[in-house]
């Protein structure tokens, strides 16, 4: 199964909950068969003990480690939001959700640092971008 899908790429999003983002990420990755629906209660929990905002305007949320069992394979989904939503305090406007089994991932994570190395670059992407434009920062492809 594919990590990455053109159709969990989701741009111009309105503003919304963090919470409620957490957990659309969550079902975007039980619709795509890359997790048990149990998996979308440890993404809040990991979220609500350690917040998953990784500063850049962005947020990976993944569950906790003990719902790692809970992962049928490594998938990724995003969601762009224009105007910003508010992660306990700060502004974010990529949210990554990820389900990885083993570090798969590390090279989509990887591409995501290298690319957006400024908050102003997140903007960009979110607001001027397009789903080819994110996905093909997602696999490393030159813009």
């Amino acid at each position: 199964m594919e990590m990455l899908k053109k159709e969990n790429l989701l741009m111009n999003l309105p503003k919304a909950d963090r919470e409620d983002v957490i957990r659309r990420c969550g079902r975007m990755l039980v619709d795509s068969g890359y997790a048990t629906e149990h998996y979308i209660e440890g993404m809040i929990k990991r979220d609500n003990s350690f917040t998953t905002c990784i500063g850049n305007h962005i947020a990976l949320p993944h569950g906790e480690e003990a719902y790692k069992v809970d992962i049928i394979s490594t998938g990724i989904v995003a969601l762009a939001f224009p105007e910003g939503i508010d992660w306990q305090g700060t502004p974010v406007y990529l949210v990554i959700g990820i389900a990885a089994k083993g570090d798969e991932h590390l090279d989509i994570m990887g591409n995501v640092v290298d690319k957006l190395e400024t908050g102003d670059d997140v903007k960009k992407l979110v607001r001027e971008g397009t789903v080819d434009d994110m996905y093909k920062m997602l696999c490393g492809e030159p813009s």
